[in-house]
């Protein structure tokens, strides 16, 4: 550490930072606009200007821009010395020339960066008396809204979205007081991290559509931290509340996970918990109709039915821990579905098994940022775990850092260290059957079927390590890929691994996991990692239970028994006639879930669940991190947590083998006294008891309005705050609220002149790094034991051979359109394209076919994709009535009305 003076107090700063990092750290005030901590340096606003002196006998000193300066020691600097207040506040006057002075009516009013560094720099009265210059806004899609006229040219969105996310259709026109952000023509944004220009925008340029169109002020909302359920990667999120509604979803920081950024479909997907579609009241079938009841009359009901015979239950991978564990705690160990059907179901188990057993790390997303040499193989990361493919798209600028050492060039520098890294060939190489929105970014992006990129992957780790699994007959094109991949991954001092279950392929699971191994075998400080399909897919696989496909051998013959769906739409996982075989088997099917979807609706007795926002829960995100979301919504009666439903069905039904479960942090003692590996999810966040300071901490601003201002038109008399007893947090503004606070409690971040997001600094223990509370989350596979299986893998599959006359349909998952809930979200609707299958052969050229696989048939849109090779073709899965998830042969017959014949498409 270095030791610098900044006005007379002497301060440690770290030798590889700048000056402003150094004056925030050390809690100074310093105002900034273009500087952000993860996008670097460039000086383009000249806001952060400080005195520096060259010894302790210099009294003139001079003007430097702190975020361009590198701390030294012994620095001398002043944040307060006049002339640089001087020069700040006419920084901020003339940047502000132009701006059209709209707080009362502008979204971002009350967390706005340019309102708290205007106040900063004393910056109160207007001199400009000219007519200011005027922009006309652009359509940016259903996400990000456009208000260009508030812009100050700090330059962070075309660096955010070009640099760092690698977006091209937003851009800088023109130049000097015409400056212009924005796209060539109005459109939709095209990058699935658009929404992050709300949050990296320190003005009111860009914000938040969906937001506008329930505005409500920052003071006048509640915020809660919550856990991102839309893919495996767990993102920490806050979620703001008013008047019973999710009104937005912020970005919460994790120093390993999502640190500063959001994927859009984690951050606009929220919308489906205030949609008509959730489930809101209990009911059962009376005379062939679903008829709503009181939540005793339908409790009772369950209890008449629970005698009929046996009762299996039905979990979930997107249901929360303790639901799960209810459930199965109700039906017995082994009458418990994981919900998930085969081949998911076991290749859930297996990615579990191989990561436990690895000698490689388990990567977090912010190592895999600093990797400088990783694989990916056959996974679209971008489309299965969109924050994952920002993370890896980061590899470049490690690349990038390599040349600017060399140089002795500071990483923080961005704009020299992209200069000096232009032509630095990046380490990344992506292995897939069709492109992938990574492919700009790699060294190479390479196409092979499944089960070729499998071998391709038994190959390197053979290429590694001799003693691994050797692969007979690769082609010399391959041999030669596989010799330049491995030497990449040898040579780097940080390698990673990537793959995932898109594709449903052990093979490629095992040939990842023989690489990693390979590499530690090698002194490597190898990092694994799998994309897993759900938030809680290995919450399950840890927690146990059979697969979906075995349930029916539980079954009886349809006079009895009763099956349990906890939160999961079976339909989306069987195809009709195994649903319709399933079902058939039971006398009655019971749901509990929080949305109508097409499982609840052919129930027989329906038990209103809360969303994720209406309670508290545990998922456990692809590396095993067993992470805390808690309640910012309090839901009025009946609707409850799904493990409070199956508590009181177990009661009323006289099941004394369930526990009466009071709170969360009881069921959570359950679970990690009866399952060894979830033993330490209590660790993941302070339980319902925690007190700060002697008090719980407050969920709210301390100026938020009075409780009775919003329901003023019915009562002026206040009324009791809602009351959970599943969080530590109070409903209220009343309550502790500060900076050291443990990070999985944060409900919003502000501190004193500090009320946007940027106040996050003051929580961090160092700028980027750790927060002051500490890490969010626990890992559960850290001190898992190992399987006992071999050091390699040897099932190495034969090559791809193509059949003439029939085709490979590939599932194609897309980062908006193939999620389940999050399509349920009317921005993300909108921003989802139209589905169509691609086929690789110039034989197709478009329009309506036939599908035909498994026997059966389809009708679907064509479209020629001269990307994919021939005889390949991708599909979304749900597109057609059946489940549809592995990979199979299939033929296409072109509808009569299109061409004349039918022969089939190969």
């Amino acid at each position: 550490m270095a030791k610098i003076l900044i006005d007379g107090r002497e301060v440690e700063a770290r030798p590889n930072e700048n000056l402003l990092q150094a004056c925030l750290e050390a809690g100074v005030d310093l105002p900034y606009f273009c500087w952000h901590p993860e996008l670097g340096s460039v000086g383009a606003c000249r806001q952060c200007a400080v005195k520096q002196f060259a010894n302790a006998d210099d009294k003139r000193g001079r003007i430097v821009m702190a975020c361009m300066t590198p701390v030294t020691e012994g620095a001398i600097i002043s944040v307060e010395d006049p002339e640089a207040k001087e020069f700040r506040g006419e920084v901020v006057e003339w940047l502000m020339t132009n701006h059209p002075h709209d707080c009362p009516v502008c979204e971002e009013g009350g967390e706005c960066h340019l309102q708290d560094m205007t106040v900063m720099t004393g910056h109160r009265e207007r001199r400009y008396r000219f007519d200011k210059r005027t922009h006309n806004n652009q359509d940016l899609g259903p996400f990000v809204k456009h208000e260009m006229n508030r812009c100050i040219a700090c330059y962070r969105c075309v660096r955010f979205y070009r640099d760092y996310a690698g977006g091209e259709d937003l851009g800088v026109f023109a130049s000097h007081n015409n400056v212009y952000f924005g796209r060539h023509e109005s459109g939709t944004l095209e990058s699935p991290f658009s929404g992050n220009l709300i949050e990296v925008c320190p003005t009111g340029v860009f914000t938040d559509k969906p937001f506008s169109k329930m505005y409500s002020r920052k003071w006048d909302m509640r915020g809660a931290p919550s856990v991102c359920g839309n893919c495996s990667t767990g993102c920490n999120t806050i979620i703001n509340e008013r008047a019973g509604k999710v009104k937005r979803t912020l970005n919460r920081y994790n120093d390993d996970v999502n640190r500063y950024f959001l994927c859009d479909r984690g951050r606009f997907g929220y919308d489906w918990v205030n949609a008509p579609t959730r489930l809101r009241s209990a009911g059962y079938v009376i005379e062939d109709s679903m008829t709503p009841v009181p939540a005793q009359a339908a409790l009772d009901r369950f209890a008449q039915i629970a005698t009929a015979g046996s009762i299996v239950g039905i979990g979930s991978p997107r249901a929360s821990l303790e639901s799960n564990f209810a459930l199965k705690t109700l039906v017995g160990e082994g009458n418990f579905s994981t919900g998930m059907a085969e081949p998911e179901h076991s290749l859930v188990k297996l990615a579990a098994e191989l990561l436990a057993a690895s000698p490689a790390r388990i990567a977090t997303l912010h190592e895999m940022e600093a990797s400088d040499g990783a694989v990916v193989l056959g996974e679209d990361v971008t489309a299965t775990s969109p924050r994952m493919s920002l993370a890896l798209r980061q590899i470049k600028r490690t690349a990038f850092n390599k040349a600017a050492d060399g140089a002795r060039v500071p990483h923080w520098m961005d704009a020299a260290v992209r200069t000096l890294g232009q032509d630095t060939i990046s380490p990344l190489f992506v292995v897939s059957p069709a492109a992938t929105d990574l492919d700009g970014f790699a060294h190479s992006a390479l196409r092979a079927m499944p089960d070729d990129i499998a071998r391709l992957g038994f190959a390197i780790a053979h290429k590694i390590d001799a003693s691994a699994p050797e692969v007979s007959g690769l082609s010399d094109e391959d041999s030669e890929r596989v010799a330049t991949i491995a030497d990449a991954l040898l040579t780097a001092e940080r390698p990673l691994i990537v793959s995932g279950l898109q594709y449903a392929s052990p093979a490629l699971l095992r040939a990842s996991a023989n690489i990693a191994a390979a590499l530690a075998a090698k002194g490597k400080d190898a990092a694994l990692a799998f994309v897993l399909p759900e938030a809680n897919s290995m919450g399950l696989a840890l927690m146990g239970g059979i697969s979906l496909d075995a349930v029916s051998q539980l079954a009886g013959t349809g006079q009895g028994g009763t099956l349990v769906v906890l939160e999961n739409d079976l339909s989306r996982r069987l195809d009709a006639e195994a649903l319709d075989a399933l079902l058939s088997k039971f006398g009655n099917l019971v749901v509990i879930d929080h949305s109508v979807n097409p499982t609840a609706i052919r129930s027989q007795l329906a038990f209103p669940s809360t969303a994720y926002s209406e309670c508290g829960g545990t998922l456990v995100n692809y590396e095993g991190r067993a992470q805390r979301f808690l309640q910012v919504v309090y839901p009025e009666a009946p609707l409850q947590v799904g493990w409070r439903w199956i508590r009181d069905m177990a009661e009323a039904a006289g099941f004394e083998h369930v526990p009466q479960w009071g709170d969360l942090d009881e069921i959570i003692a359950s679970i990690s006294a009866e399952i060894p590996a979830l033993s330490r999810i209590g660790e993941a966040a302070p339980d319902a008891h925690y007190k700060l300071e002697g008090t719980p901490v407050r969920s709210q601003p301390h100026r938020i309005s009075g409780r009775t201002a919003i329901r003023a038109n019915i009562s002026v008399k206040d009324i009791p705050p809602p009351y959970s007893p599943d969080t530590p947090l109070h409903s209220t503004m009343e309550g502790s609220y500060t900076t050291d606070m443990p990070g999985t409690l944060v409900p919003f971040y502000q501190v004193p002149g500090w009320n946007s997001e940027q106040s996050l600094n003051r929580f961090q223990q160092e700028i980027g790094g750790e927060m002051r509370g500490g890490k969010s989350g626990v890992c559960l596979l850290d001190d898992a034991p190992a399987s006992g299986v071999n050091a390699y893998y040897g099932d190495i599959p034969e090559a791809f051979v193509p059949r003439d006359g029939e085709f490979m349909l590939l599932p194609e998952y897309r980062v908006f359109g193939t999620d389940e809930m999050s399509m349920m979200s009317a921005p993300i609707k909108e921003r989802a394209g139209p589905a169509y299958i691609r086929i690789g052969s110039a034989q197709a050229a478009g329009g309506m076919v036939e599908l035909v696989l498994n026997g059966k048939s389809f009708p679907v849109e064509m479209r020629y994709d001269p990307s994919l090779p021939p005889g390949v073709a991708t599909l979304p899965p749900h597109m057609v009535a059946r489940a549809f998830s592995a990979p199979g042969w299939a033929t296409m017959r072109i509808q009569a009305a299109q061409t004349a014949g039918t022969e089939n498409v190969a």
